[in-house]
Formats: structure tokens, C-alpha cells, sequence
């Protein structure tokens, strides 16, 4: 039997980047005269622009069109990119891709992100391993469609249903059950352990440190290295 492979989300998942998204999406509206409420932004983390502006909009009342959209998002992209170059891995991120490397254990990254902000948070964990990175530069339908996590799959020449989604966010977890992988959450991007549970994750861990200290509740069988 193959080994099962591991798809990790970017943002939240293995860098520390939720909240610098909140702030600038926040400061994106604000641009355009929009006040929104944070946390309804910070709810809507993980999924792409637009798909959750429409709605947000919608709820405050506001009308709107692509064309709105697509200055909303180019705001909030410009806004993020002066963040990127102060943004850090999150605790064990760096870690735990070394040691599935050194496990043998295959992986891949597929994030809602563009391929060129991906490179640049990529670049912020330190000694990271190569492997396969899905961007949505890669697909038509980002979060929480299953598309990104598809591909990784097919790129880790793996079936769906033999590999774990690492994420952070309840639209994570909801396109790992789309495509029957087991969904495995981090609690770094402020969602309570409780609620991604009732979202379907298989196992909720506070971060990648616990993580890696946890493969073999994965049913990962990892081999002393002496």
C-alpha cells in the first residue's frame, strides 16, 4: 500500500498570515467606503475574494458588481504584499515538513493564494523541502470547491481518499470532505476546536508543532532515525 500523502493550506495553516488577511481586507473596504465588522471578515478567511465579497456585500446592504469585486480584491492584495516580508511560520512548520521529508511521506501545498504570493510566503519558512505547491493560479474554482486539493492529490500520485488535508479554516475542511479525503484542522486560524470539529475535521491539532508530534494518531508509521 501507498503511503497516505499530506495537502497542506498555506495561509494559517504553515504561516501566520489570518490576521494580516483581515486587516487587509479591512483596509481595502475602508478604501472604498465600506465598514464591515472584522470578525465577519475574519470568518470568511479561506475562502477567495470572490466568492465571500458578494455575500458580504449583499449583507450590508451594498450592490455590486465584478468590476467591484475585482478592485476589492486588487486592494486587498496590495495591502497584504507590504505584510509579507514581517510574516513568520507558525510554530513546528519548518519542522514538521523536514521530518515527512525525512519519512518519505509525500506532500504538497495548495493555497487560494496567486503563484507569486505564494513564493514569497513559501520563502518565509526557513529550510523548507521541495515539493509539489498548487496555487489558484492552477485551477478555475478556488475554496471551498475541491479543486486545488484535487490536483495535489493526482500530483502526489495519490487517490482523493488516501490522503489528509491539513487546514486551518471550516471552507478547508468542507473541500476536504468535497473530494473524501480526511480533513485534519489547526486551530491558528482563530476557528474554536469544537466548531471544526462539527465541520467534519478527523483530528484538530493547536498547530503544526502538535501536529508532528501526532502522525501516528494519522496511522503514519514513522521510522527512528539514529
Amino acid at each position: 500500500m501507498k503511503t497516505p500523502g499530506i495537502i497542506f493550506d498555506l495561509d494559517g495553516t504553515l504561516v501566520d498570515t489570518v490576521y494580516h488577511h483581515v486587516t487587509a481586507w479591512n483596509e481595502a473596504l475602508r478604501t472604498a467606503r465600506i465598514k464591515v465588522a472584522q470578525w465577519r471578515i475574519h470568518r470568511a478567511i479561506g475562502m477567495s475574494g470572490s466568492l465571500f465579497l458578494p455575500k458580504l456585500l449583499r449583507d450590508e446592504g451594498l450592490a455590486h458588481s465584478q468590476s467591484v469585486i475585482a478592485r476589492l480584491e486588487a486592494a486587498h492584495q496590495r495591502h497584504f504584499d507590504r505584510w509579507i516580508g514581517h510574516i513568520d511560520p507558525l510554530p513546528g512548520a519548518s519542522e514538521l515538513l523536514r521530518l515527512l521529508e525525512r519519512q518519505s511521506i509525500p506532500f504538497a501545498v495548495a493555497t487560494s493564494g496567486g503563484a507569486g504570493q505564494t513564493k514569497r510566503l513559501l520563502a518565509r519558512i526557513p529550510n523548507r523541502p521541495d515539493c509539489p505547491v498548487i496555487t489558484a493560479d492552477d485551477v478555475e474554482a478556488a475554496k471551498p470547491a475541491p479543486d486545488l486539493f484535487h490536483l495535489a492529490a493526482q500530483k502526489l500520485d495519490r487517490e482523493p481518499e488516501d490522503c489528509f488535508v491539513v487546514g486551518d479554516s471550516v471552507w478547508d475542511i468542507l473541500a476536504a470532505r468535497r473530494m473524501k479525503a480526511a480533513a485534519v484542522a489547526l486551530r491558528t486560524g482563530g476557528f474554536d476546536g469544537h466548531e471544526l470539529q462539527e465541520s467534519g475535521a478527523y483530528r484538530v491539532y493547536a498547530d503544526p508543532l502538535e501536529l508532528s508530534e501526532s502522525l501516528e494518531q494519522l496511522g503514519l508509521s514513522l521510522r527512528s532515525h539514529r
